[in-house]
């Protein structure tokens, strides 16, 4: 039972499920502010511009609430909400967009770290590829100064 413990202990504080975790409360605290986006600004707006109620209170009623003399409601209305799928539609593509536009910044910046790390092991390689002449030329050189300091 102490190895399990250990075991879970060891999986539980990888990089990779703390960066889940993260992430997992990042994107419901996202989901709650696209959600207030759509719910108080887009479907108002919507709303505004059909002359129309708002999405949510949209419906299909498929048989109506009964009611007895009394004005109590005896059987409750049955009804498509299309309006409130509608709003979740939209607050899944706005999410998706969002998601789209931070990846598609992601890998845009990891293709030019990736392009820049290719410019700097061509221009190692070109350096270590250089012609071994100069170096030869310089002892050459560093000689004939050795040798004319002997004389002197």
């Amino acid at each position: 039972m102490k190895k399990f413990f250990s075991d879970f202990k060891a999986f539980a504080m990888k990089g990779n499920i703390i960066d889940m975790a993260v992430g997992v409360v990042v994107g419901g605290a996202f989901s709650k502010i696209v959600t207030s986006l759509v719910n108080d600004i887009i479907s108002p707006l919507i709303s505004f511009a059909t002359g129309k109620v708002m999405l949510t209170d949209l419906k299909w009623v498929i048989s109506a609430a009964q009611f007895d003399s009394a004005g109590v409601e005896i059987k409750p209305e049955s009804a498509l909400m299309y309006g409130n799928f509608i709003q979740t539609i939209i607050d899944f593509l706005i999410i998706a967009f969002s998601i789209f536009l931070v990846l598609r910044v992601i890998m845009n910046a990891q293709k030019k770290l990736d392009e820049l790390a290719k410019k700097k092991e061509e221009e190692v390689a070109a350096v270590e590829e250089a012609p071994s002449e100069p170096v030869e030329d310089e002892l050459a050189v560093l000689k004939e100064i050795r040798e004319l300091l002997k004389k002197d």
